[in-house]
């Protein structure tokens, strides 16, 4: 016989206990679940992790070869400047899915458009750029991240032009560089008074590539000593600095902020 009702409604005790891990079981998946896994991003491998260099942190993103894919995207199928990550998705078509990381990928104009050389997929829509004038991208020497069939490079803008490769799958000039054959640029002060957010890349010597944002204002020559005393990539090239931001899908992390130009988007091989 049930006990006279008492006006409230409870469970029987063994309802209780299978409720309680039930329960748990779905707030796990609500709140504990990786972000990135709810966008399909499961089957990707974190490619981003965050470390501690000189006493500033900053997120340092390893793109592997054999393991991944670095592509540069700039505009839409209509022509036009994405200028942000979320226009992504519908020019990336099957490679959506796979994305590792994405951040900017170098410098541009008002209109979006990269101020240096750029090819995408083969096919070059600016040229290299080798006059002086105001600003980091001509803070000789400047220089370029390029991708062939032979690997990833970083080069230095004039040494690019002598020996130029004759089908680069995609390249983004860009500057100054950081790291040049090992040494840092020459104009920089060990940690200087300008101290902004900065992204780059660096190659290392086993041919794989590393992206690196600060999340904290740096100078220039804590940047650079990141890429040679940290990452050991002996050539290494500034992307841009206050417009600096990351996407890291299986991290949970895409950065809001100023709009972009050209965007390096990293993405797993099947």
């Amino acid at each position: 016989m049930f006990p006279a009702s008492t006006g409230k409604r409870r469970f029987p005790r063994w309802g209780r206990m299978l409720l309680v891990p039930v329960l748990l079981a779905m707030i796990s998946a609500c709140h504990g679940q990786n972000p990135a896994a709810r966008d399909g991003q499961a089957a990707v491998t974190r490619a981003c992790e965050s470390v501690t260099f000189e006493g500033s942190p900053f997120t340092v993103c390893h793109a592997e070869q054999g393991r991944h894919r670095i592509r540069l995207v700039d505009r839409n199928a209509e022509g036009v400047p994405m200028r942000d990550f979320p226009a992504l998705e519908a020019r990336l078509g099957s490679d959506w899915p796979r994305i590792a990381f994405a951040m900017n990928a170098g410098m541009f104009d008002q209109s979006g458009a990269p101020i240096g050389l750029y090819v995408e997929e083969g096919d070059e829509t600016k040229p290299l750029n080798r006059r002086e004038g105001p600003g980091n991208f001509h803070l000789l020497p400047n220089g370029v991240f390029w991708g062939d069939a032979k690997g990833w490079h970083v080069t230095e803008t004039e040494a690019f032009a002598k020996d130029r490769p004759d089908f680069p799958d995609f390249a983004t000039q860009s500057g100054p560089m950081l790291v040049i054959d090992g040494k840092l640029h020459p104009e920089f002060a060990d940690n200087g008074v300008s101290q902004l957010v900065r992204n780059g890349v660096g190659v290392d010597k086993s041919g794989d590539a590393w992206f690196a944002i600060s999340d904290a204002p740096v100078s220039f020559g804590r940047f650079a000593r990141l890429f040679r005393d940290r990452l050991h990539c002996d050539n290494a090239l500034f992307l841009d600095g206050a417009v600096s931001r990351l996407w890291d899908p299986p991290g949970g992390r895409r950065q809001a902020g100023l709009p972009i130009g050209p965007i390096v988007v990293v993405t797993q091989k099947e």
